[in-house]
């Protein structure tokens, strides 16, 4: 009986010890390379980040990977330079930085998280602003400051929730991290959290659009839901549910990031190249808009490492500057008043030569005379405009040269035509406007003549239905069978279906439309419109892209991705029951990944994505024509393939908030290594990510290889 219990025991240690010294096979580690295992207490640790960071280039460099089912690693393609390498992962809290060069190989200890609390501090965004408790259904419409303190005008709770998420203060800088989910101790010291608040929101140069947002909810009701979120934060409440770590395809993932402009300037959009050849400016400059903040754009050479800035221009010197907007002393800058813009630079776009336009302020608003009644230009003949608080710019890398443009039209996002004028389309931004303009870039070009090669048209639908446009009755006017009808709207985001040259853009508001524009043989004239509402429980778009089928892709407020497809309509697309409902079945809604905002009785997620991006030409490696949405809550980019949601998230610095990307090939015979995704970090406030005060905003390269040690 002895024996047999010893040799039981025999065996049992063995198993043990064979457990315990069983190595895991380590990655095979080239010169330009650092790899090895991450393990901690209880074995390898698969599918976290392993962060390689160094201040040894001309600019600050890091490059993340995830590692394996196996714990595994391998970090390729890094500069000869000093790096910081640390884990960080879900269910972990960094570990200890180690220092290594480039050919070494290097094993890392993962430090369990103490307690469920230290886990949440890396959480996204999106599931602590999901914490926040929407008012009820049964609360709308709302009763105003003297009842329920919710904006009468707020009909429904989708109604308070496309503010609350999309078309409100997300729409600049996540409500969920770090930063915002606690009041700064500098903000000073008040009677109650929701003074805090009221507070809070009129620091800095963005105290109007804060207010503003705030009100639209009605600002007693949210001031008490924002106090009570982050009062129970503060008390130790944590999200109720959990992130996953990266799963499948987003273990394949390479980021690769440097810092680019300056810590109190804050960026919208990067372009890398053409959105119609990714071919164009292969390992070439990558370009940025710094919207309010600065007039001097971000350039970056991905090659050397070196980041720079150019000087946008304005025409008058009367521009208006954004350093003139109210404010209240910030708890980060103090009484410094950090934004001073007279260009307002909003959206890049390279051309076929690799010279950048940007949508860019170059005068005051006011338009000159060739713009309103009484000009004989063929468009302001037809429907006149007044002003314009935004117009066309043009930089060429290669001569150093800028030209300015004064468009009648106001301009917001832009996209050039695939025709032989290669037109460039413009948004105009907020609903109101009520025109779409372009630029007849070839006739720019041959004359220098910017009044002849410009263009708008008011936005008509063919409400008589005779496929033709014709007189028309203005938006506050009772429908005339007889007439077509003008309605008030402006593009948002704006892309050309390659097919048919029809101009789509997405139009702001609830519950919001995707907008198309046929502009037939003379558009100031020819131009119909058609519109198309989301149907519930969609509402809320922002930025759109389509594919090359003519496919429109598009964010929404409600927490879903959706696709529009003309293809599927049934019913007759002009006509006077054609206004905006006439096509439910061309609407597909695909939930954004992540928990729901607490009471949202809808369908999606509390994820408040600005854009979506379509990668018609398999720039990334998940196949043509795949939808990405910046995941402004998730902290990620979110690509849809096959129905089914790849999370790129971007774990360092903490706080990753886009606005946009495009996706460039460098090398087509260079495989994973010759393309990519590039965004940038376009939150309005750097100072909110990881790092504080002093982070910059950052260039992040998203490469895809086949497999988590590919080099």
């Amino acid at each position: 009986m002895r024996l047999a219990v010893f040799i039981a025991t025999l065996a049992l240690l063995a198993t043990v010890m064979t457990f315990h010294e069983a190595p895991v096979a380590q990655p095979q580690v080239a010169p330009t390379d650092i790899g090895g295992v991450v393990s901690s207490v209880n074995g390898a640790e698969a599918g976290v980040w392993v962060i390689a960071e160094t201040n040894d280039l001309p600019t600050k460099f890091a490059k993340i990977v995830v590692t394996d089912d196996r714990g595994r690693y391998l970090i390729p393609q890094l500069p000869k330079a000093r790096y910081a390498i640390w884990a960080r992962g879900y269910g972990l809290v960094d570990s200890h930085k180690v220092q290594a060069t480039p050919g070494t190989a290097l094993n890392l200890q993962a430090l369990v998280a103490p307690s469920a609390a230290a886990a949440a501090e890396y959480y996204p965004a999106i599931y602590w602003y999901s914490m926040l408790r929407a008012p009820l259904p049964a609360e709308f419409p709302g009763t105003g400051p003297d009842g329920n303190g919710i904006n009468p005008a707020l009909k429904s709770q989708d109604q308070w929730l496309d503010i609350a998420k999309t078309n409100g203060c997300y729409g600049c800088h996540a409500l969920g991290n770090k930063a915002m989910r606690a009041i700064p101790k500098e903000l000073g010291d008040f009677k109650s959290s929701e003074d805090a608040w009221q507070r809070r929101i009129q620091s800095g140069q963005a105290l109007t659009q804060m207010a503003t947002a705030l009100g639209r909810m009605g600002d007693k009701r949210a001031l008490k839901m924002f106090a009570d979120w982050t009062d129970r934060i503060a008390a130790g409440e944590l999200p109720a549910s959990k992130p996953t770590r990266p799963q499948g395809v987003e273990r394949n993932v390479v980021l690769t990031m440097w810092d680019w402009a300056g810590p109190k300037d804050y960026l919208h959009d990067v372009v890398s190249t053409d959105k119609r050849d990714p071919r164009v400016n292969p390992h070439g400059l990558l370009f940025g808009a710094t919207e309010e903040s600065t007039d001097l754009f971000p350039v970056l050479d991905p090659v050397s490492h070196k980041a720079s800035q150019v000087k946008m221009l304005v025409r008058d010197p009367a521009t208006p500057s954004s350093k003139n907007a109210p404010m209240l002393p910030s708890p980060f800058w103090g009484e410094e008043r950090i934004w001073d813009s007279q260009t307002s630079m909003h959206n890049p776009m390279l051309d076929e030569k690799g010279r950048v336009w940007f949508t860019s302020r170059v005068r005051p608003p006011a338009n000159p005379d060739f713009c309103k009644k009484g000009s004989d230009h063929p468009s302001a003949k037809l429907f006149p405009v007044e002003s314009a608080n935004r117009h066309l710019s043009m930089y060429d890398p290669k001569s150093g040269r800028i030209t300015l443009i004064s468009t009648c039209f106001p301009t917001h996002h832009l996209v050039f035509a695939e025709d032989a004028n290669h037109t460039l389309w413009t948004s105009a931004g907020g609903p109101g406007s009520g025109v779409i303009g372009w630029l007849n870039r070839k006739m720019f070009e041959e004359t220098g003549d910017e009044v002849k090669s410009q263009g708008w048209t008011a936005l008509i639908l063919d409400t008589n239905g005779n496929g033709k446009r014709d007189d028309y009755v203005e938006p506050n006017q009772p429908v005339d069978p007889t007439k077509d009808t003008r309605v008030v709207a402006a593009f948002y985001g704006v892309g050309v279906n390659p097919n048919d040259g029809t101009v789509w853009g997405s139009v702001l508001g609830f519950p919001g439309y995707v907008i198309r524009l046929n502009p037939g043989m003379n558009p100031p004239e020819t131009a119909l419109t058609e519109v198309y509402e989301p149907p519930l429980p969609g509402y809320g778009p922002r930025g759109m892209d389509i594919d090359r089928n003519g496919v429109v892709w598009t964010p929404l407020s409600s927490g879903h991705m959706a696709s529009f497809d003309r293809k599927k309509c049934k019913g007759p697309l002009n006509g006077p029951n054609a206004t905006g409902k006439h096509c439910p079945e061309g609407w597909t809604l695909y939930p954004f990944p992540g928990p729901k905002m607490a009471n949202d009785a809808g369908t999606g997620s509390a994820e408040a994505s600005y854009y979506t991006w379509v990668d018609q030409f398999d720039t990334f490696g998940l196949g043509k024509n795949v939808p990405i949405a910046t995941g402004n809550a998730n902290e990620s980019l979110l690509a849809l393939v096959n129905s089914q949601w790849v999370n790129l998230h971007v774990p360092y610095p903490l706080g990753f908030y886009t606005k946009w990307m495009d996706g460039r090939i460098d090398d087509p015979n260079a495989g994973w290594k010759g393309k990519g995704l590039w965004a940038t970090v376009s939150t309005r406030a750097p100072f909110h990510m990881e790092g504080g005060k002093g982070t910059t905003s950052k260039v992040i390269h998203f490469q895809l290889r086949p497999d988590p040690l590919a080099r």
